[in-house]
């Protein structure tokens, strides 16, 4: 099941090893920012960077030994403090505790039976810390002044933590005392643990992670220096690297999305308690209920009495779950790559295939996804595959035949081929392209596995080398499809089977059928590829995404099951632990 990134307990720092002058603070400090501000390295050149920008980081922690602010005792020591303080709030505290769960680590046991559906948790708004509660704090001037925290809310948070951190009279340090002094996302792997994704999609996230969260630290660390609506914050008497990636990785693993308390647009809180549950497959549960304005959390299912109590995080992929979470999810029934494809614009046939691409909604350049289950590609890529494998003729017949704007409604349904010669053709695309990304790793599947047998390997590489074996087995899984398909159609072709014809009729199949493959072609999530990044399909490009600041959004969905069963407010539903990258920029 799903775990929360681990806790490493550090000892109280007595102070820095060495006295360093404040000008030769701000001067590594602005060489930093000048290194992580700098144009985008050329294809290739993205790791020497990266050890370029690690190697300054790792100065400026030497530097800094000692200084950051740590808490005495252990983790769980604090949780007790936590739990009266949530009741003394309004937060329900009945029916379960926090318990160690071993290698998932902490997270919420059941003290009684819970059925499912059952409202067993809810938070207050005033225990959330948000947004509003930094502008109303002592960052409100600095807030009100600086154009970043504005824009990026996550960043916000951040610094407020922090702040909070470091008054001893703050309302929410018992909640901030009983979080991990560490985290198991990519901001503390080693240099060789990082050094194993090379080669993985995942790869250009964790290094775009490290180089944003670099730059935010140092921008940050002269703004509270110099700026004068700083002077009063604790963070300009200490402010480390150690601290600012412990606050960003606090932030990024439990962050959610809130309603202003008018409902009138959604806010970023961190929610006490509730962020304790971990992960499994299932449905998002927990709402938020405008009316009484809390927080409030069904059960996913039944649980007995000493059984742990899960949440579902949302549809991540374990490139997610691991870069913004700190655990890989062995089971995660969502998993995917990513494929970016495109129409050359020097084809002979773009401008149609364009054309066919835009009525149905689909880019003629897309990043799409590839799943680890079946089907592996979604109505839209399969729409896209058949565009691009299209001939003249076909695409003169979905654009101008009888029908063609009907039929564009065909496009991403599995029941109506454009012609099996069409269908062999795209399936052959997919299986070669699959085996094609999958000669891109330096190291095989099965050399993955032994590779994680090793006795003595630390849990970053371990997680590491998950990820890379997942993406390699959704990209065998998906090149082994794309055979059997293509078999499948050959067979149909040489038979001489009649292809199935759509008939207008057939509209309601499309637009009431659960499944993905049958439904209209309606472009959602997918991730546009800028006008001047067209592509040739033939290249294998499994890194050619980097991640934009402030982009990835935290999901949301259309129906609140908290609220609806008890026929109250609808809100958005939280996904827990949703995260955004930390401005330009899971969990124990």
């Amino acid at each position: 099941m799903g775990k929360k990134s681990r806790v490493k307990t550090q000892k109280s720092g007595s102070g820095a090893n060495t006295v360093v002058s404040p000008k030769e603070m701000m001067n590594l400090i602005s060489e930093l920012l000048q290194k992580c501000s700098s144009a985008a390295p050329s294809a290739g050149k993205e790791w020497e960077e990266y050890i370029q920008i690690r190697g300054l980081v790792e100065k400026i922690r030497k530097k800094q030994k000692g200084l950051s602010m740590v808490f005495d005792g252990n983790r769980e020591d604090y949780f007790p403090d936590l739990m009266c303080w949530a009741q003394e709030n309004g937060a329900s505290c009945d029916g379960f505790t926090v318990t160690n769960f071993g290698t998932e680590g902490y997270g919420l046991r059941a003290t009684r039976d819970i059925k499912a559906e059952e409202l067993f948790l809810w938070i207050p708004r005033k225990m959330l810390m948000t947004v509003e509660s930094a502008q109303n704090s002592l960052l409100g001037p600095l807030y009100g002044q600086d154009r970043i925290m504005q824009a990026m809310g996550n960043v916000t948070l951040a610094l407020h933590l922090l702040c909070e951190r470091a008054s001893p009279s703050s309302f929410w340090l018992p909640y901030i005392r009983s979080l991990p002094q560490e985290y198991d996302t990519p901001l503390y792997y080693q240099q060789d643990d990082v050094q194993l994704l090379l080669g993985t999609q995942a790869v250009q996230d964790v290094l775009s992670q490290y180089k944003n969260t670099a730059r935010q630290y140092a921008y940050f660390y002269k703004l509270v220096q110099t700026h004068p609506a700083a002077s009063k914050l604790p963070l300009k008497d200490s402010f480390t690297f150690d601290d600012y990636r412990w606050a960003v990785s606090s932030v990024m693993t439990r962050q959610n999305q809130i309603p202003t308390e008018d409902g009138s647009r959604v806010t970023l809180a961190l929610i006490p308690l509730w962020d304790m549950c971990n992960h499994t497959n299932g449905l998002i549960t927990t709402g938020y209920n405008l009316e009484d304005d809390r927080c409030e959390c069904v059960a996913l299912q039944d649980y007995k009495e000493n059984e742990q109590i899960y949440i579902f995080y949302g549809t991540r992929s374990n490139a997610e779950f691991v870069i913004h979470n700190g655990f890989f999810f062995q089971d995660n029934a969502h998993d995917r790559v990513k494929i970016k494809l495109g129409v050359s614009k020097s084809e002979r046939l773009y401008a149609m295939k364009a054309e066919v691409l835009a009525r149905a909604g689909i880019p003629a350049s897309c990043v799409f996804a590839l799943h680890c289950n079946e089907p592996p590609i979604s109505a839209q890529l399969l729409a896209f595959l058949r565009v691009f494998c299209m001939t003249e003729e076909e695409l003169r017949d979905y654009l101008l035949g009888d029908g063609a704007i009907n039929k564009i409604f065909t496009l991403g349904n599995s029941e109506f081929p454009v012609s099996w010669e069409n269908e062999i053709k795209l399936w052959t695309f997919l299986e070669n392209r699959a085996a094609l990304l999958l000669k891109t790793y330096k190291s095989t599947s099965e050399d993955d596995r032994s590779f994680l047998e090793k006795p003595d390997l630390s849990l970053h590489s371990c997680l590491a080398v998950q990820l890379r074996l997942a993406e390699k087995e959704i990209l065998e899984k998906v090149s082994a499809s794309g055979r059997d398909k293509r078999l499948h159609f050959q067979k149909k072709l040489e038979e001489g089977a009649p292809l199935p014809h759509f008939e207008e009729s057939d509209i309601a199949l499309l637009e009431n059928s659960d499944t993905d493959a049958k439904l209209p072609i309606i472009l959602r999530k997918l991730e546009e590829v800028e006008e001047g990044d067209g592509l040739q399909v033939e290249e294998p490009l499994l890194n050619g995404e980097k991640v934009s600041f402030g982009t990835e959004k935290i999901q949301q969905v259309s129906r609140d099951v908290a609220s609806e069963r008890m026929g109250q407010t609808q809100a958005p539903e939280l996904s827990a632990n949703r995260t955004e990258d930390i401005p330009k920029e899971n969990s124990e």
